[in-house]
């Protein structure tokens, strides 16, 4: 996932951080709808606010990208 993306200028403003969650980490309520996940992948801004939550690490890119903004992986 270090491809370029040529529609994205890559700022602090715009800079989004994705990284895996486990599930029972989780409130109940976002547990019930993982459909037996054990993990699922954050979407968060520089000041670490949870923008998103989806099932997978591409998905999460793919996400972030779509919004204008540049996702990097914290591991």
């Amino acid at each position: 996932m270090n491809e370029a993306y040529e529609n994205v200028i890559e700022t602090p403003e715009n800079i989004v951080y994705v990284r895996p969650v486990a599930v029972s980490d989780l409130p109940d309520e976002i547990r019930e709808q993982a459909s037996g996940l054990t993990e699922l992948y954050a979407v968060h801004d520089g000041a670490g606010q949870r923008l998103a939550l989806v099932r997978d690490r591409k998905l999460a890119f793919v996400v972030a990208r779509q919004n204008d903004m540049a996702p990097v992986s914290v591991h």
